[in-house]
C-alpha cells in the first residue's frame, strides 16, 4: 500500500511541476494582435498610427451593457540602445479608451482623452477601437538625427480599472484576456523607416 501511495504522490508532483512550467505558455493572453504600426514625422513631431485585430467577446459586451465600463489601453515606448549602459527610454506613453453603455440612448460610448464618441452597435465599438491615427507621441527635436531608436507598441485590457469584486471573477478567465504581444520596429531620428 505504501508503494502505491508514493507512486501517486510522485505522479501528482510531476503533474503539478509540468503545469507550473507550462503555465506561461497556457496563460498567454489572446484576443488582440497588432496588424500594422508606424511612426510618421511631420511638422509637429512624431505621430503613431496603428491597426489592431481586437477580439472583444460576448462577455465583454454583456459586462458593458450591465454597467461595467471596460478600459482598453494602448502603450508605446521609444528607446535608444546603448552599449555601455541600459537602454535610454526617450518616451513611454499610454492612451486609454473607456467603453461604457447608455441604456436610455441604447448606445455605446467610447471615451478617449476627454473626447467621446457614441456608436449604436457593439461591432462599431470593435471597429472604432481597432485603429489609432496620428497619435502625437514625440516632439520633432526629441530624437537625434541619424540615431537608431526602437519603438514598441502593444494593446491590452486594463483589468485594474474594473470594479474590485469584478476583478476576482476576471482573474484567470481566458475569455477576459485581451493583450497583444509587444510589436517592435526601428526608426532613424529625423526620418522614418
Amino acid at each position: 500500500m505504501c508503494v502505491v501511495g508514493a507512486r501517486v504522490r510522485a505522479c501528482l508532483v510531476l503533474l503539478l511541476m509540468s503545469l507550473v512550467l507550462l503555465w506561461p505558455a497556457i496563460s498567454v493572453a489572446q484576443g488582440a494582435e497588432i496588424k500594422t504600426a508606424k511612426l510618421e514625422l511631420n511638422e509637429e513631431g512624431y505621430q503613431l498610427s496603428a491597426e489592431f485585430d481586437l477580439q472583444l467577446q460576448a462577455v465583454h459586451e454583456d459586462a458593458i451593457r450591465k454597467g461595467v465600463p471596460i478600459y482598453i489601453e494602448m502603450e508605446v515606448e521609444v528607446s535608444r540602445s546603448r552599449w555601455y549602459w541600459l537602454d535610454e527610454r526617450v518616451v513611454r506613453q499610454t492612451r486609454e479608451r473607456r467603453i461604457s453603455y447608455s441604456p436610455l440612448a441604447n448606445q455605446f460610448r467610447i471615451a478617449t482623452a476627454g473626447l467621446s464618441q457614441n456608436v449604436p452597435k457593439f461591432d462599431d465599438v470593435k471597429r472604432a477601437l481597432s485603429t489609432v491615427r496620428s497619435w502625437q507621441i514625440l516632439e520633432r527635436n526629441k530624437l537625434r538625427p541619424g540615431e537608431k531608436y526602437d519603438v514598441s507598441v502593444r494593446i491590452r485590457l486594463d483589468a485594474s480599472q474594473l470594479p474590485k469584486p469584478f476583478q476576482l471573477n476576471v482573474l484567470g478567465a481566458r475569455e477576459w484576456d485581451i493583450a497583444s504581444p509587444w510589436t517592435r520596429f526601428s526608426i532613424i531620428g529625423g526620418e522614418v523607416k
